[in-house]
């Protein structure tokens, strides 16, 4: 399993930043990773939603949030045949500003486990473009 972790310090409120994490149908607004985005089910984002990504290396995957907990944490869950895993978000008040804890887990299935030693390169790149674009979207 690979793992990556980073942490961040965003100027922006708690809430506010949880509210742009968890519209994971927006994330190709801003997300460089993303090149589609949309909900697919109706209705307040919550536990179970779910979202449609054009992942940039690996094509359309379906996404669900768990571990729905506002505006502490949620954890974005890819449902993939190639991997398992997640990223997820811990967010902690600051006063005006949020620290955002992310962690990127990701264990590949079937063949692609022979890609494991790169999962972890391509991990920690993907995470830092994602945050790099998380704090430019909401402070910019």
């Amino acid at each position: 399993m690979a793992t990556v972790t980073l942490t961040q310090v965003i100027r922006r409120p708690v809430d506010e930043v949880f509210d742009v994490v968890v519209d994971a149908g927006n994330f190709a607004d801003w997300n460089p990773t993303i090149r589609a985005s949309r909900q697919l089910n109706q209705g307040e984002i919550g536990e179970g939603s779910r979202f449609e990504w054009d992942l940039r290396g690996f094509g359309t995957v379906v996404q669900e949030l768990r571990e729905f907990r506002r505006p502490e944490q949620v954890r974005i869950v890819p449902h993939i045949k190639q991997l398992e895993g997640g990223h997820r978000f811990r967010l902690t008040p600051r006063g005006g500003e949020t620290r955002l804890d992310h962690e990127l887990e990701m264990t590949p299935r079937g063949v692609f486990k022979l890609f494991t030693p790169m999962m972890k390169m391509i991990g920690r790149k993907n995470l830092r473009d994602t945050a790099r674009a998380l704090q430019a979207h909401l402070e910019g």
